[in-house]
């Protein structure tokens, strides 16, 4: 268990998922929290890594740092985002075992789990067949982290967990114009449909493939309480059991937004994964279960891209 003088070091403080995690540790007391931005410490430099283990010797780590983004993105960028993933987490979990740290939360993403997976996905469906091609980069570097932590549980007995969330959003999420997820560039494109008088919106695909979304600020008290409560060399999944059609997402997401016009489609644009819906019976048994539903966490998200309209990738 972490005491609230623990000194806990939050990679990627300033991202979606680690700013989330930083509320979320203060809101529950924690207050010897260690805080480097990427012009402080820049997580792929081997060398600036291990001195800055070295000096501050943090005894707990959530490893939310990660190079991010959409469909469009991941297939632009296949060889930055294989390298800049996994040289930082190799980077940072190899520091923290050589200098003690007592525990370690790596943070995945679900879609590293199979493209063609049974449904909802389990945690030991992972490596069982062949992944998303349009992620795959991202995927693997991702699932070298995860293996690399069990790895040294099984080799050194170190107590590295890791965490693997559905889709997020929610306060400082990455609204750019091509590198967003769904949901955010949504919000975006309906917004400024809105803003421009647009009479039509062409989203991507058929709007046919089912996702789950859960709200950051739900994952991050999540993963407080498997840093406190969860040791483990299998990972634990963190969504809501929910899914929902993107095309009924775009017309949740249209009429918070305000956004009166016409949605269609584009049909010979990739679709992405059919269906990424997660298992979250493991965390259930835990004593963990999500609070906000979507669209409640869309019209959070909403007022958060309205004080942030030009948030873009950092």
């Amino acid at each position: 268990m972490m005491e609230k003088d623990s000194k806990i070091y939050v990679a990627g403080h300033r991202g979606m998922v680690g700013s989330a995690i930083v509320r979320e540790l203060k809101r529950q007391g924690y207050n010897n929290l260690v805080l480097r931005t990427h012009s402080e410490l820049d997580l792929c430099r081997q060398d600036q890594v291990e001195a800055f283990f070295a000096e501050e010797k943090p005894e707990y780590v959530f490893l939310a740092a990660a190079k991010v983004g959409g469909i469009m993105a991941n297939q632009s960028a296949l060889a930055d985002f294989m390298y800049d993933n996994m040289i930082l987490e190799m980077n940072v979990i190899h520091s923290a075992w050589k200098n003690d740290c007592k525990k370690l939360e790596f943070l995945g993403s679900s879609c590293i789990y199979p493209r063609m997976a049974p449904q909802p996905m389990t945690e030991s469906c992972l490596l069982t067949s062949e992944l998303e091609k349009t992620n795959e980069a991202y995927a693997l570097a991702k699932i070298s982290g995860l293996k690399y932590c069990e790895y040294l549980n099984r080799q050194y007995g170190t107590d590295y967990i890791s965490v693997m969330p559905t889709n997020l959003y929610g306060p400082n999420d990455n609204y750019h114009p091509e590198h967003s997820h769904v949901l955010p560039a949504l919000i975006r494109r309906f917004h400024e449909a809105k803003e421009t008088g647009l009479k039509e919106v062409v989203c991507w695909g058929d709007g046919s493939p089912l996702r789950e979304f859960l709200y950051v600020d739900d994952l991050a008290n999540l993963c407080v309480f498997l840093m406190n409560h969860y040791s483990g060399n299998e990972t634990v999944n963190a969504g809501t059991g929910k899914e929902i059609t993107i095309k009924a997402l775009s017309e949740m997401v249209a009429r918070i937004v305000g956004y009166q016009g016409e949605i269609k489609w584009d049909a010979a644009k990739p679709n992405g994964t059919p269906r990424k819906l997660l298992d979250v019976s493991k965390a259930a048994k835990l004593g963990w279960t999500y609070k906000t539903e979507l669209e409640e966490g869309i019209k959070r998200a909403y007022q958060d891209f309205l004080h942030n309209e030009m948030r873009v990738e950092r």
